[in-house]
């Protein structure tokens, strides 16, 4: 029975790593192919699509900022991603903290209702958003406030929107968290003389930064992919990273200027592969201690 049970656990072992194996292949060898290709020349691309680059060639970059106006689609989803996870800190950390720790009439409904909120497809929801927004320049035009659109084609009326749709999720996550804590901390507090808002700021919150960065990056790689909302509320010349990209490869199959079009692939992946590699260690933390308790 020893014998069968070791043999048992070796064979689950390999086919453990094995998979961890292939799935990482599947993950690294498409990243590290855009990044090649990004830096060939388009003449480059006519033979075999592994063939390493004959040299370092930025001019797909320069073009892609330049000639495709990539670096301004940048500065929007930078833009539009700080503003969004910004007002989303401001406001999820104390909701769902008081959600967490009060009892107040009304909380059982309010839980419920952010509850309610994670099981809301965004993409279902963008035209009766868009159409709303509509309504609201028209209103906005009539009484001649502002002559263009103020709701539509705005990045920051885009970030109110991204952190709307992020809050249900955020709640949860921080709610579960501040709900495992023990309540020795805030009576320590308290006996120390610190208010709700203080305890809230200074014990809480540092206690939390782990659930805090998981919520973060969350969001961020949410935000910052995010490509039906933005293409629908940014009628406009102004674009999003996700967007942008999409005109330029339009534009660059059509040209057959590919190396631009991997450029822009770069651009768009490398914000997302640094800020996982900075937090990927708080990252475990905040998914093990933001657990649910129920």
């Amino acid at each position: 029975m020893k014998k069968e049970n070791k043999s048992i656990g070796r064979l689950y072992k390999i086919f453990i790593y094995t998979a961890l194996v292939s799935f990482a292949i599947s993950i690294i060898v498409p990243v590290s192919w855009v990044f090649i290709a990004s830096f060939k020349q388009d003449s480059e691309f006519t033979g075999s699509p592994w063939t390493l680059p004959k040299g370092i060639y930025i001019q797909n970059f320069i073009d892609a900022f330049q000639k495709a106006k990539m670096g301004e689609s940048l500065w929007n989803s930078v833009f539009v991603t700080a503003v969004a996870l910004i007002l989303l800190i401001v406001i999820a950390l104390p909701a769902s903290y008081v959600l967490a720790r009060f009892e107040f009439r009304g909380r059982k409904f309010w839980n419920t209702f952010m509850k309610a909120g994670l099981f809301i497809n965004v993409n279902y929801i963008v035209i009766p958003i868009f159409l709303m927004l509509l309504k609201g320049d028209k209103i906005l035009r009539q009484s001649e406030i502002v002559k263009g659109n103020f709701f539509l084609d705005n990045l920051f009326i885009l970030a109110v929107i991204y952190m709307t749709t992020a809050l249900p999720f955020t709640i949860y996550l921080l709610s579960n968290f501040f709900q495992s804590l023990p309540t020795t901390f805030e009576e320590a507090a308290a006996i120390d003389g610190a208010g709700y808002f203080t305890t809230m700021i200074k014990v809480m919150v540092p206690m939390a930064r782990p659930s805090i960065i998981t919520v973060i990056l969350f969001n961020f790689l949410a935000f910052w992919n995010e490509y039906i909302i933005a293409l629908t509320l940014l009628p406009g010349p102004k674009k999003t990273l996700p967007v942008g990209l999409m005109s330029l490869m339009a534009a660059s199959k059509g040209a057959a200027h590919y190396g631009i079009l991997y450029s822009g692939m770069v651009i768009v992946m490398l914000p997302t592969l640094i800020l996982y590699i900075l937090v990927q260690q708080k990252l475990t933390q905040g998914m093990t201690l933001g657990g649910s308790k129920e």
